[in-house]
């Protein structure tokens, strides 16, 4: 009997024994596992490796080159008992000057070859950095249109006015609403109690003086050719195919409203944001501020060939707390559409200081429809003391007209929608508007009313508290009217987002929250029950932080009570330690509750208050710091200009934190600079240091990296 023979044998047999040659199953490289205890790599951590940093060096390389030539064709052309040259070697890491790099010399070296860039809600500077001054230009366009803006809501007037049912107009008493009427009550009768309390002369019936005398003047017409200030409007051809497509600066200021053809005023910039209202397309938003800046360039630089704009280089002055969309789109434009050699960022605050001189400082600027507040330290903008609160000096004109016309304004027509009525009711609240008690008394005055077509009227009337009660509405921003500055927010352009995990990554600061929880607080954390739900509303979401903020000021009523053993021992820093998490909720979750709170509610908080919850973010629970901020208050801006303002606001932060008002000190900008040209005077001091080379970004960084060339490149952290 033959056995069983086994699987081998049989595989043997069939040719299908398995043998190992020492061949490889595949010819594709076998690469062996990483040793994860013991691996190293050298990835981005050296500066060559970076392409900003590698040029950087490639540019003080090339300059020590021609340094080295220059020196021995000198010694090669050199006579023979003449003295030896200076030495011009310079070390790899010394600071190369922008203007020795482009090899200008003499006047050009000043900075005759970097343009100033500084744009506002209202006005735009801009200027050589070689220039004492820069040049000031409205930051509005006006375009062809089928209607001005005075008719596009139907003859609306602003500020809005009650009317009856029959749309008659209300009584000036009634024109504004009850809770106008007694808030502006409420602020007469305190500036009554403290004129007296500081033994000012105040006579019982001067509201009814001054009331009584309006009524009765009539104006008084005078025709065009008697009245030797008459102005020079804008003339538009009556032919609509040959009038220009646009006006920028004061000529569309100067436009008549009822002009044929049609033109509409457009300000790209409002409340410091994109002005999303006006416009239906982005790009449409983006144009025109390119057209504004690039007009304003060949007009007022004599620049008018934008070939040559290649050999200059620009230094564009950005908010403390900006938007990172702003920026990435306005370095695009100017590399891209202008063609600038190089351009770089600097922070308003921070230029202000350079504009200034200080080197410390707590600065508030007061624009036009925005006020920025920023704690600066050693040439460094704190990041969570920075404020941008939504009023400005447009709040106290549009303020300034609703008190006179409340008081029985002749000129009961006025209407801010109306060009030339807008110009005049600037020129009103600078020429009348006072924060000097002494100055509060029925006094007569007069002025002119000039529209184009229309007789010069001569208007008389008195003014009583009014010239001082509008200022103080920084301190009261109640009075103003924020209904319609969150209007369309967000329509066109989005917030920016994290490339790698979407959650928004603009600037935050604790100061901003703590005056956005002020205004809405946070409510409590949701509970969860049992059966897996949140007790409250379900399908919503919160739009506030889920951590409350203490209060800003807690921290100076804490200082006062024990300030004396408080030297030397800084508190708690509270800021920078994170709230502990919820059950299943993430950090991304947060950011975008807080980036959500700054987009729906309107931050709006009284002037002195947010002065000091930015010192007391800025300073950190440090005594002496605190008391070199409150001893450094720079106020700068248009809003500033008001006589008397900065004792007024001086005596208010005395009053709220006595402890402090020996150290309380409001500074002016020095040597006389005009207070809204000094954030300009810093960029141009910017622009010529020595050491700004490291924050240049060229054509070639911004084609290769894009916007990530802005953390390299960006003094503060991008």
């Amino acid at each position: 009997m033959v056995g069983k023979k086994s699987g081998k044998a049989l595989l043997r047999e069939e040719g299908l024994e398995r043998t190992d040659n020492n061949l490889d199953l595949t010819t594709w490289p076998q690469v062996s596992m990483i040793n994860q205890k013991n691996y190293y790599t050298e990835y981005l951590k050296r500066e060559d490796q970076i392409l900003p940093l590698r040029l950087q060096q490639e540019e003080r390389r090339n300059h020590m080159t021609t340094n080295a030539k220059d020196r021995d064709r000198a010694l090669a052309q050199s006579r023979p008992g003449e003295p030896p040259l200076p030495d011009l070697e310079m070390d790899i890491d010394d600071d190369v000057g922008l203007d020795d790099v482009n090899g200008l010399a003499g006047q050009d070296a000043l900075g005759s070859k970097i343009i100033i860039i500084h744009p506002g809600s209202q006005n735009l500077r801009i200027g050589l950095a070689s220039d004492a001054l820069p040049k000031t230009v409205p930051m509005v366009i006006a375009r062809k249109w089928n209607h001005s803006e005075s008719e596009e809501h139907g003859d609306e007037p602003k500020p809005k006015r009650v009317k009856l049912d029959n749309g008659a107009p209300q009584e000036p008493e009634k024109m504004f609403g009850d809770e106008f009427a007694s808030l502006y009550a409420t602020m007469c009768t305190e500036l009554k109690v403290h004129m007296r309390s500081h033994k000012r002369r105040v006579l019982p019936n001067s509201k009814e003086l001054i009331v009584n005398y309006n009524k009765r003047t009539p104006p008084e017409t005078i025709s065009e050719h008697n009245d030797p200030l008459r102005i020079d409007w804008t003339d538009i051809p009556k032919d609509s195919l040959k009038a220009p497509a646009f006006i920028t600066g004061k000529d569309a200021l100067r436009i008549p409203d009822f002009s044929n053809p049609r033109y509409k005023l457009f300000w790209p910039l409002r409340y410091g944001w994109y002005n999303e209202h006006d416009y239906d397309q982005k790009r449409a938003l983006y144009e025109d501020i390119a057209v504004i800046i690039e007009v304003a360039i060949k007009t007022q630089l004599n620049l008018p060939r934008k070939k040559e704009w290649s050999q200059y280089n620009c230094v564009f002055v950005v908010p403390d707390l900006y938007e990172k969309q702003y920026v990435t789109q306005i370095l695009e434009m100017l590399l891209r559409d202008f063609g600038f050699g190089k351009v770089c960022f600097i922070q308003e605050s921070l230029a202000a200081t350079f504009g200034a001189g200080y080197t410390s400082a707590c600065v508030v600027d007061l624009g036009a429809q925005k006020t920025s507040i920023c704690c600066v330290e050693e040439g460094m903008c704190l990041e969570n003391s920075r404020i941008n609160l939504k009023y400005g000096g447009a709040d106290v004109t549009e303020a300034f007209i609703k008190m006179m016309l409340f008081d029985h304004f002749p000129y009961d027509e006025i209407n801010l929608n109306r060009r030339y009525d807008f110009l005049l009711a600037e020129e009103l609240k600078t020429k009348f508007c006072t924060m000097n008690e002494g100055d509060v008394s029925p006094q007569p005055a007069d002025f002119h009313l000039r529209a184009s077509g229309q007789d010069t009227r001569k208007y008389m009337f008195k003014t009583y508290d009014e010239i001082l009660l509008a200022p103080q509405s920084y301190f009261k921003p109640s009075v103003f009217d924020n209904s319609l500055k969150l209007r369309d927010r967000r329509k066109l352009i989005d917030r920016s987002r994290d490339l790698y995990d979407g959650a928004p990554n603009d600037p935050l600061s604790t100061a901003q929250s703590a005056i956005i929880a002020m205004i809405a607080p946070a409510p409590p954390p949701a509970t969860q029950s049992g059966n897996g739900h949140t007790n409250g509303l379900e399908g919503t979401t919160s739009l506030t932080p889920l951590r409350q903020l203490p209060n800003p000021l807690q921290r100076f009523t804490e200082q006062e009570r024990n300030h004396r053993s408080a030297v030397g021992s800084p508190a708690q820093d509270d800021d920078g330690t994170p709230a502990p998490q919820a059950d299943g909720e993430m950090q991304e979750s947060k950011t975008e509750s807080d980036t959500a709170v700054r987009d729906d509610v309107l931050p709006i908080a009284p002037l002195d208050d947010a002065i000091l919850t930015s010192i007391v973010h800025g300073a950190r629970g440090d005594d002496r710091k605190t008391r070199d901020f409150l001893g450094g208050i720079m106020v700068i801006g248009g809003g500033s200009q008001i006589p008397g303002f900065y004792s007024y606001l001086e005596e208010r932060l005395k009053e709220s934190r006595p402890v402090y008002a020996k150290d309380i000190m409001i500074g002016t900008p020095p040597r006389e600079l005009d207070p809204q040209g000094v954030v300009w005077k810093g960029g141009s001091v910017f622009g010529k240091l020595r050491g700004t080379n490291d924050s240049w970004i060229s054509r070639l960084e911004h084609d290769r990296l894009g916007a990530r060339v802005l953390a390299y490149k960006l003094m503060w952290a991008w």
